[in-house]
């Protein structure tokens, strides 16, 4: 009997090795991993499904929004443009602005795109600022600012006309170049800038040359009221590229350097006033007889506006005005009678000479040479004076022998 059972209860134990341990292992890690996957499966598909769901109601609610602005607004009758107004301070023509802009009347006022008409609108030459205000239900505002010439700019030496002339442009503060279609009177007096030949002059563009960007900021410093009583620029020659040729309404020339513009008309300033003090002489006489003389004082770059050129040229008056002093009243009558109210006087300081010219204008325009003075050039270095006694006593001996060759007081 204790046989018999035995036998059963080791008949009914789980038979078990490694190699089926294995098996079922594989087979419950089979199991889960499925199981795992399905769950992902379900939660991936209910996640696009959410998202698909809000996409469908975004582009829903976009087309709806769109259907009814377009019904609303953009095909409403009542928001057709029928009014474009524009203000300009210049001479812009409206056809003009409205067919850069590409605006018309007519069209939905919402289909206009405002930057796209401003940034048009900029691109013209004659433009500094612009202003575009879109007023519902009918009305777009343009507001222009336009830019103010300050000179006339060719490359060419010589202009006869800058009206008429093709090679001549309008140019404003900032350098930027213009070519109006309806000159305005005002025009005509404004500076002429000439030979401007180191780069291409077209409308739009933007002068880059050093001496023309020089030339831009002394005609901003001439708007003070020392330059506007008694130095008033009408031309600038920038043809010698290395200084600036300036001549005024008087026909009065001085050479500026391109560097320090400001210490160069301080120095301009202190000396100027007292040298058409010292040419003005019988002025209602003079005025009457013939044109105001010519002041040349040309020579190497920044040589008038030199702080020692112009103290050179100072002390070479106080030496004639002491020479007269202690001269001889009856010789020197014949030589006061010689200069007269036509006299021009021209200084040239130069590294290598000093010359001092005395020429007298006629009725027709021309001018006769009466004499030439000239030194050699001493404490002079580059076009810069390093000693200023030894050139002053060159100036002073310059002055002496055109007085002499001219058989008048160089005044």
């Amino acid at each position: 009997m204790k046989l018999v059972q035995k036998s059963s209860r080791s008949q009914n134990r789980r038979v078990s090795n490694v190699r089926r341990r294995r098996q079922q292992h594989l087979l419950d890690v089979k199991v889960r991993s499925r199981r795992v996957t399905q769950h992902r499966i379900r939660r991936a598909l209910v996640v696009l499904s959410r998202v698909v769901l809000v996409a469908g109601l975004c582009s829903a609610v976009y087309v709806g929004a769109r259907e009814a602005a377009k019904r609303l607004f953009f095909e409403n009758r009542d928001y057709q443009l029928k009014t474009i107004e524009l203000q300009t301070d210049g001479t812009l023509q409206r056809e003009q602005v409205l067919k850069v802009a590409d605006l018309r009347e007519g069209e939905n006022i919402f289909s206009v795109n405002l930057g796209r008409v401003h940034d048009r609108i900029q691109q013209l030459p004659q433009v500094d600022e612009v202003q575009v205000v879109r007023k519902l239900p009918t009305e777009i505002d343009i507001r222009v600012v336009e830019r103010k010439p300050v000179a006339w700019i060719t490359s060419d030496k010589e202009i006869s006309d800058p009206f008429v002339s093709d090679a001549a442009f309008l140019v404003d503060a900032r350098g930027v170049l213009m070519r109006e279609k309806k000159l305005l009177p005002e025009y005509l007096g404004l500076p002429l800038i000439l030979g401007c030949s180191s780069e291409s002059l077209e409308a739009g563009k933007v002068v880059e040359s050093l001496e023309a960007k020089t030339a831009l900021e002394l005609l901003r410093l001439g708007t003070r009221s020392f330059m506007q009583m008694h130095f008033q620029i009408r031309e600038i020659d920038l043809s010698k590229s290395y200084c600036l040729l300036v001549t005024d309404k008087n026909r009065t020339r001085v050479t500026f350097g391109l560097n320090d513009l400001e210490t160069q008309l301080q120095r301009l300033e202190q000396f100027l006033p007292g040298h058409l003090r010292h040419n003005s002489g019988s002025s209602d006489q003079r005025h009457d007889r013939a044109p105001c003389g010519t002041a040349d004082f040309e020579g190497n770059p920044g040589a008038f506006a030199g702080k020692d050129c112009s103290a050179a040229v100072e002390s070479a008056r106080q030496f004639d005005a002491h020479r007269e002093t202690n001269s001889d009243p009856t010789a020197e009558k014949g030589l006061a009678t010689m200069a007269s109210n036509n006299l021009m006087i021209g200084l040239e300081i130069g590294t290598s000479k000093i010359c001092v010219v005395v020429g007298e204008s006629r009725p027709d325009g021309t001018v006769r040479i009466l004499g030439v003075g000239q030194t050699p050039s001493r404490g002079v270095r580059k076009g810069e004076i390093v000693d200023f006694e030894t050139a002053m006593k060159c100036v002073h001996e310059a002055v002496v022998d055109a007085e002499q060759k001219s058989e008048t007081h160089a005044r």
